[in-house]
C-alpha cells in the first residue's frame, strides 16, 4: 500500500514563535521532496508535524488512506542505554510499535469484553494485524542478518543482533542506522539528515533506496550532490522573507529558479523604489514652489494691486493641485516590499605563526583500537599541505587523525608531532563544546583572552544570539554546536586545521561559506569528508584513502 499526505495552510514553530505559515504541500507516491532552508527555519519542526509528533499552530494534515504507514527517522541516531542492535532496528523501522499494538489488540480480543467506545475488538485486531504485516515485522528477524552482512557487519562471535548499540564504534553505528532505513517498509518516509555519517558506499545505497521507493519521501538534507541525484521537487523555507515555496524540478533546477526569482524581486523593488522616490521628489519641489509663490505674492504685491494678487494666488493654487496629483499618484503605486537581506555566515579562520616545516610524521607506526589495527603506516605531513582523507566507515580515519595529532600512543613504530603546531579542530562528534553549562560560559573557558561581551558578539556573528548563548550546550541543535565550533576556529590562532565531516548539520549557505573560508586559509589542512561537492570544491594537494587499516596515497 502507498499513501498520499496533504498539508493545507500549515503553520509551525515553538513557544510563541512561528517559523513558517500558510504552507501547502502534497506528497504523492513517487515524490521525493527535499526541504531546504537555513538552520532554525523549521525543517525538523515540519517533519515532526508531518509525522504526527506535534500539533501545528494552524492548518491541517490528512492521509489517504487514513491508515497509511508514515515513518520518521530523526536527525540524530540516538543510542538508548541497554538497547540491542535488533531492538534499535525494530524501533527505527516501526516494527516494535506495531508489535506492541498487535499484542494489545490480541489481548483485548481474548478478553472478550466490549470496549467502552463501542469499537469491535475484532476490528481493532484486524487493523493492528494489517499494520504489523505492513511494517515488515513478520520477517524482520530473517531479513536483519542478511542486511547487516550486506553492509559489512557480519554477525558472529564479536557481533550479534543482541550486541548493545552503545558498544559499537561510530562507523558500525552508522551502518546499523542505514540498515534500519533500508529494512523499513513505510508508505511515506520522512528523513532528517539521512546522509550524516555515511561513507560513499552508504550514500550510494541510500540514493538507490530513496529513488526506488514507490511511496512518497520528504527529506531534509544539506548534501548537495545527494539532493541533486534524488529529489523531484524542492520546498524552500525562507526564514529571512518569512515565506515558503515549492519549486518544481530537481535541486539544480531549484538553484537556477531561486536565483532568477531573487533577482526579479530585487529588480521589482528597485524599480518601485526609484519611481516612488522620483514622485516624492517632484511633489516636494511642487510644494516648495507653491509655498514660495504665496510668500512672494504677500511680500511683493501692493495692497491695492488686486489683479496681481489674484494671479499669484491662482498660480499657487495650480501648484497645490499639482502637489495633490503627485500625492495621488504615489498613493496609487502598488507597494513592493523590500526583500529582506538573508543572514549569512561570514568568517575567517584565525591564523597562527607558522609551525615547523614538518607538522607530523608516522614511521612504521601501528595503532590498536580494540580488535582494529591501523598500520603499519609511514607518512609525513608538511607545513602548508592540504590533504583530503576519504574511506569507508570503520576503516580507521578517526584513528589516523588521533595518531597525527599525538592523541593516541603508537603500539609499534613511532609518531611525532612538530613544534609550534596550533591545532584547530571540528571533530565528528562535536565533542569540544558539550555539557550542561551555558554556551557563553563554555566558550569563555576555551578563549579566556576574550571578554564576555566579545564572546557574545562573536557568537552572534555565527547566528548564535541571546536565546542560544544562555542555553546549556547539550540543548543546542547539532547545527548550532557546529557553528559554535566554527566561531572557535575564528577566535583562536590556527596553523593546523583538522575537519572531520564538517558539513554534517550545517545548512547549505554555511557550507558554501566554509568552502570560501578554506580557500583563503593558508595553513596546513586535514579534511575528512564524504561530501562529494566539498571534495570537488575545496583545493587539496594530496588525497589519502584509508581502508581496512591501511593508508594509500591516491
Amino acid at each position: 500500500m502507498t499513501g498520499t499526505l496533504v498539508a493545507k495552510g500549515l503553520a509551525g514553530g515553538y513557544a510563541h514563535r512561528t517559523l513558517f505559515e500558510s504552507l501547502d504541500l502534497t506528497v504523492a507516491p513517487g515524490d521525493v521532496i527535499g526541504v531546504v532552508g537555513a538552520n532554525g527555519a523549521g525543517k525538523s519542526t515540519l517533519l515532526n508535524l508531518l509525522a504526527g509528533l506535534g500539533e501545528p499552530q494552524a492548518g491541517t494534515i490528512t492521509l489517504s488512506p487514513a491508515d497509511a504507514f508514515v515513518g520518521a527517522l530523526p536527525q540524530e541516531h540516538e543510542r538508548v542505554l541497554g538497547e540491542t542492535i535488533a531492538g534499535y532496528i525494530a524501533r527505527r523501522t516501526g516494527c516494535a510499535e506495531a508489535t506492541l499494538e498487535l499484542d494489545a489488540a490480541a489481548s483485548a480480543l481474548g478478553d472478550g469484553q466490549p470496549r467502552a467506545d463501542g469499537i469491535d475488538p475484532a476490528d481493532t485486531y484486524s487493523t493492528a494485524l494489517g499494520r504489523w504485516l505492513a511494517s515488515g515485522a513478520a520477517d524482520l528477524d530473517e531479513r536483519l542478518p542478511i542486511m547487516l552482512a550486506d553492509l559489512g557487519l557480519a554477525l558472529g562471535e564479536n557481533l550479534s543482533a543482541g550486541s548493545l548499540m552503545t558498544a559499537l564504534s561510530g562507523g558500525q553505528a552508522a551502518r546499523v542506522g542505514l540498515a534500519a532505513l533500508l529494512l523499513s517498509r513505510f508508505d511515506i518516509v520522512l528523513l532528517d539528515e539521512p546522509t550524516n555519517d555515511l561513507d560513499l558506499d552508504g550514500l550510494e545505497r541510500l540514493e538507490a533506496f530513496v529513488t526506488g521507493l514507490r511511496g512518497g519521501v520528504v527529506l531534509v538534507s544539506h548534501d548537495r550532490e545527494f539532493l541533486a541525484r534524488c529529489v523531484t521537487r524542492v520546498l524552500e523555507l525562507d526564514l529571512a522573507q518569512g515565506a515558503n515555496r515549492v519549486f518544481g524540478g530537481g535541486y539544480d533546477s531549484y538553484l537556477e529558479e531561486r536565483e532568477t526569482a531573487r533577482r526579479h524581486n530585487r529588480e521589482n523593488y528597485d524599480e518601485f523604489a526609484a519611481k516612488k522616490a522620483d514622485l516624492v521628489g517632484r511633489a516636494r519641489t511642487q510644494r516648495e514652489w507653491s509655498s514660495q509663490g504665496v510668500r512672494n505674492a504677500i511680500k511683493k504685491a501692493p495692497d491695492n494691486d488686486k489683479i496681481r494678487r489674484k494671479a499669484s494666488v491662482e498660480s499657487s493654487e495650480r501648484q497645490a493641485q499639482k502637489v495633490r496629483q503627485m500625492e495621488s499618484r504615489i498613493a496609487r503605486l502598488d507597494e513592493v516590499e523590500e526583500p529582506r537581506k538573508e543572514w549569512q555566515l561570514e568568517f575567517t579562520i584565525g591564523s597562527a605563526p607558522r609551525s615547523s616545516a614538518v607538522v607530523a610524521t608516522l614511521n612504521n607506526a601501528e595503532f590498536r583500537q580494540g580488535d582494529f589495527v591501523l598500520g603499519p603506516v609511514s607518512l609525513q605531513v608538511n607545513g602548508g599541505e592540504r590533504i583530503g582523507i576519504t574511506g569507508p566507515n570503520g576503516a580507521g580515519k578517526s584513528t589516523l587523525l588521533r595518531a597525527l595529532l599525538g592523541r593516541q600512543q603508537a603500539d609499534a613504530g613511532s609518531a611525532l608531532i612538530g613544534a609550534s603546531v596550533a591545532i584547530g579542530e571540528i571533530d565528528q562528534a562535536r565533542a569540544l563544546l558539550v555539557g550542561a553549562r551555558p554556551l557563553a560560559a563554555s566558550f569563555e573557558v576555551l578563549v579566556p583572552e576574550l571578554s564576555p561581551a566579545e564572546v557574545r558578539t562573536l557568537l552572534a556573528k555565527f547566528g548564535l544570539k541571546a536565546d542560544h548563548v544562555n542555553r546549556p550546550v547539550d540543548d543546542l541543535s547539532p547545527g548550532e554546536r557546529t557553528r559554535a565550533g566554527l566561531a572557535l576556529l575564528q577566535a583562536r590562532g590556527v596553523n593546523l586545521l583538522v575537519l572531520d565531516e564538517p558539513t554534517n548539520h550545517l545548512d547549505l549557505a554555511a557550507i558554501e561559506q566554509l568552502e570560501q573560508a578554506l580557500e583563503r586559509y593558508e595553513g596546513t589542512l586535514l579534511l575528512v569528508t564524504h561530501d562529494r561537492r566539498m571534495l570537488a570544491n575545496v583545493r587539496t594537494d594530496r588525497h589519502w584513502n584509508v581502508d581496512a587499516g591501511r593508508v594509500l596515497e591516491v
